[in-house]
């Protein structure tokens, strides 16, 4: 372990906003993290404040917030739907580092949705249409006829985005960044928005 604690023996939090840092660490974790660096954690919570967690994959980030995408009407569309609220939660093991990000939600726009979905491979634009996201499944075999019926349904030109695939951007309010040390003793800087913009702080780990 003392090795990778060395990994953040020169880490610096010094950035004016949150999303330059980030970009800086997705970079280091894409060359270090063997599959899925852009993976994360959401969290939501149903009507009734009670919570719910599974891991999706960050499809774009920018000054607006994080971006990925989903069944609306999956178990986190329809809690996003009455709860838009959501916590992000980035772990990259080999460098020792976490991010989380907590803030409202909002939909994509439909160009924005479109143009995504137009860049996935063609499997995974048939599974959209073939996944009912959440609901039960009587087996493995009702879930290959309806691939199939998409499959020949969609066998030629370009295929659509079912209305219900949507891509939610979490409009960043808090950013937390994390770096293990030694003796548990680890660096935590937070990021908070504000009217006049962003507040800076570390926190006791």
């Amino acid at each position: 372990m003392a090795n990778e604690f060395e990994l953040n023996d020169d880490i610096t939090f010094e950035k004016d906003e949150p999303v330059a840092l980030f970009n800086e660490w997705l970079r280091k974790a894409e060359e270090k993290e063997p599959v899925n660096p852009n993976a994360c954690a959401v969290a939501t919570a149903d009507s009734r404040g009670r919570p719910s967690v599974r891991m999706v994959l960050l499809k774009g980030i920018d000054d607006r917030g994080f971006v990925f995408y989903t069944n609306s009407e999956s178990q986190k569309g329809i809690e996003i739907a009455e709860n838009p609220y959501v916590s992000l939660c980035f772990y990259w093991k080999s460098l020792g580092r976490e991010v989380r990000v907590d803030g409202p939600v909002e939909k994509v726009s439909v160009e924005e949705a479109d143009a995504y979905f137009a860049s996935r491979d063609r499997s995974s634009q048939i599974g959209a249409w073939a996944s009912k996201q959440s609901r039960p499944l009587e087996g493995r075999f009702e879930l290959e006829k309806r691939i199939a019926k998409f499959t020949a349904k969609f066998h030629i030109g370009s295929i659509p985005r079912p209305e219900y695939w949507e891509g939610y951007r979490v409009k960043h309010e808090r950013v937390e960044f994390w770096a293990e040390k030694r003796f548990r003793l680890h660096d935590r800087f937070v990021y908070s928005r504000t009217v006049e913009g962003w507040q800076t702080e570390r926190l006791y780990p």
